[in-house]
């Protein structure tokens, strides 16, 4: 059972940067591709962005794509999202997923939530 929390979510202004931790506990982190998605008030939950196992292919959501960077510290058991040039539209509750299979778009792959920690960007 793997437990994942976030942190690092926090209110700024539009054109800041902020970045994301994902703390990861309970199982081998190296075995799991990470995922990051958002969720805004009255929408669904959306893919922002995903990384492998050895943290050598990324793949990103065309809203997000030249603007958020995901990493990942083996070391430290933390997977991290730096957002840059923040929009109102941005805001949403940031959520990390750890999925045993693949990395994917899709939600449902992946098998481990956090509780998600909100970014508000403010016009």
């Amino acid at each position: 059972q793997v437990q994942l929390v976030e942190s690092g979510g926090a209110l700024v202004q539009a054109g800041d940067s902020l970045r994301l931790s994902c703390a990861a506990s309970g199982g081998t982190f190296s075995s799991y591709y990470m995922g990051w998605f958002r969720q805004a008030p009255g929408k669904e939950r959306e893919f922002v962005a995903t990384i492998s196992r050895s943290g050598d292919y990324t793949y990103y959501a065309d809203s997000v794509k030249g603007k958020f960077v995901i990493s990942r510290d083996s070391a430290k058991n933390t997977v991290y999202l730096q957002m840059n040039n923040l929009k109102p539209e941005d805001t949403a509750v940031y959520y990390c997923a750890a999925s045993r299979k693949y990395g994917s778009t899709w939600y449902s792959a992946y098998d481990y939530w956090g509780q998600g920690t909100q970014v508000t960007v403010s016009s």
